[in-house]
């Protein structure tokens, strides 16, 4: 099946309710039993088609009652304000997973395990990560507040580091992880302190990860 060309490149800061370390990236069940996610990326190359997509931010806020491969998730997405009609189509059908291989990116996957998709907003979104430094915010006004810092030693106090490589990860070929703080408000509510975040350079495109 021939799909839409497309490609996006740019900075992922992904967190969930898990404890660090997220057991779905080793093919466990969630920690409290259920999964609840918030995560955004920005676009520093990209394009659909046509469409340009350089310099534009997502942000999504996920929840499934159980795993995720059981289904039955709930999602809000949110798009920046700066979008204009066509990129704005673009942006959401590869977050839904549309003009991509079955199960071939995370926003395939997510989709597939998806069945209420809540009216997108458009909004400025807030982003800034270092990887490096596994340090990181984003946030939309009244929505979202997302806090990333290094996992710390709990004797020293000290900056734990950590990295896992998914050699046929469907989101990131390797990720640094690190501690989150999130609040969400609205349609999808959550709060938490001091669980999982990822920081990863996501390349990806119909068919897949970009090695």
């Amino acid at each position: 099946m021939a799909y839409v060309d497309w490609m996006i490149k740019g900075p992922e800061l992904g967190t969930c309710n898990c404890d660090w370390g997220c057991p779905c990236q080793f093919d466990a069940r969630p920690t409290r039993g259920n999964c609840r996610a918030v995560v955004a990326l920005r676009v520093d190359e990209g394009h659909f088609g046509e469409v340009r997509l350089d310099g534009l931010k997502t942000a999504t806020i996920l929840a499934w009652p159980g795993a995720i491969h059981e289904g039955h998730g709930e999602a809000l997405a949110i798009i920046d304000e700066r979008a204009d009609k066509q990129q704005r189509e673009a942006l959401l059908k590869i977050l839904t997973g549309q003009e991509t291989e079955q199960f071939a990116t995370i926003f395939n996957v997510v989709a597939a395990m998806t069945e209420t998709f809540h009216e997108p907003l458009f909004a400025p979104i807030e982003f800034e990560v270092d990887q490096e430094k596994r340090r990181g915010h984003f946030s939309v006004a009244g929505i979202i507040d997302v806090k990333s810092e290094p996992i710390r030693n709990p004797v020293t106090g000290e900056e734990h580091r950590a990295r896992v490589v998914l050699p046929h990860g469907f989101e990131y070929i390797e990720a640094e992880f690190a501690s989150s703080t999130a609040k969400t408000m609205g349609t999808i509510e959550n709060d938490w302190t001091g669980r999982h975040a990822h920081f990863c350079m996501l390349h990806m495109g119909p068919n897949g990860v970009i090695h």
